[in-house]
């Protein structure tokens, strides 16, 4: 596994990452998300071996990467943003070259580089030059040289950069297998990656952590909000309450209209944001998730719009919760200093 407590590292006067703490368990595939410059590459650098940090603690495979970084080393397979790769070899004698690096020999090696060729799908390049392999397949490459040794832990910066769909899907379903059984730290700016792979998704912001936990919870780091879509139709005549964003404000709880759209005279489609039910606890101290109505939203935000709507003389045609998605928190927390 990987841990990182307090983590920090500086370039000169530069603080890059700033008090970093999570951990990264067997089994499980992390990503890192963040706007450049957030600290994600250098957090990479920092558990590979390749930087100490200034102050703190990171830990791989439960060996310290400042006393003894050579273990470390031996223990992740890498894969950097920009693959280093010599253009003269052929694709075997750089796995050839890599081979020897890792010190693997005899039966082991041949295994390994075959094992690798075919995980990576580079069999049908496998006596060109690197020169004349597309980006893709050095892509490829780089991934291959990175799980060559059958390494405990996987540290993967951008790992389908350059590739095409079918190969992304490719890449995906085999980092999905290798994070069955090993770590995997993956940065990535493909927001979708992180939802079709990561079991756990860290946001980094300015050098700390503005949001971390799985992906389809990682939204109450935002403080709770419920986001709620409705379609409301207000009746004909002097009895019809009127729709518009000022109307809507008198909601009890409201935080703001999202959106706003009149689909015709008298329907309107609209989204509101309310603050989050609070959970309750039992007399065995377990919290209960709020109940959640048959349009899938809680029941005291359905039922506090439902009585607005009826004080108005409006009908409400649709109610339904919305969970932000992975972009929209990415956003709210990178573009609003969250996690400070």
């Amino acid at each position: 596994m990987i841990e990182l407590r307090e983590l920090r590292k500086s370039y000169g006067g530069v603080e890059a990452v700033r008090g970093v703490s999570f951990a990264a368990a067997t089994g499980s595939v992390l990503g890192l998300l963040g706007p450049n410059g957030a600290g994600k590459t250098t957090i990479m650098k920092v558990l590979t071996g390749y930087h100490y940090p200034s102050s703190g603690t990171a830990l791989v495979d439960g060996i310290d990467v400042v006393e003894d970084p050579l273990a470390v080393k031996s223990r992740v397979g890498y894969l950097p943003e920009s693959v280093p790769l010599y253009q003269d070899l052929t694709v075997a004698e750089y796995l050839d070259f890599a081979a020897d690096a890792r010190g693997l020999e005899g039966a082991p090696r041949a295994r390994a580089i075959e094992r690798a060729i075919d995980s990576c799908g580079l069999s049908g390049v496998y006596r060109k030059k690197i020169e004349d392999l597309s980006k893709g397949y050095r892509q490829r490459l780089g991934l291959a040289q990175a799980i060559l040794h059958d390494p405990p832990i996987l540290i993967l910066d951008e790992p389908t950069t350059g590739l095409d769909p079918n190969q992304i899907i490719e890449i995906r379903a085999l980092i999905r297998s290798l994070g069955e059984s090993k770590t995997v730290i993956l940065s990535t700016h493909i927001l979708q990656e992180v939802e079709a792979i990561c079991s756990n998704v860290i946001i980094l912001n300015e050098g700390v952590v503005a949001a971390q936990g799985a992906p389809a919870e990682i939204g109450k780091a935002l403080k709770g909000e419920e986001r709620i879509r409705l379609r409301l139709k207000s009746a004909s005549g002097a009895q019809g309450g009127a729709v518009d964003r000022k109307s809507l404000g008198s909601i009890p709880g409201i935080r703001s209209v999202a959106s706003f759209q009149a689909e015709s005279p008298n329907v309107f489609s609209v989204e509101i944001t309310m603050p989050p039910v609070a959970s309750n606890t039992d007399a065995e101290g377990a919290t209960a998730a709020s109940a959640v109505d048959a349009r899938g939203a809680s029941t005291e935000a359905g039922e506090v719009i439902f009585d607005w709507a009826v004080a108005q003389g409006l009908k409400v045609l649709e109610l339904e919760r919305r969970r932000l998605s992975l972009e929209e928190i990415f956003v709210k927390l990178t573009s609003e200093g969250e996690g400070r």
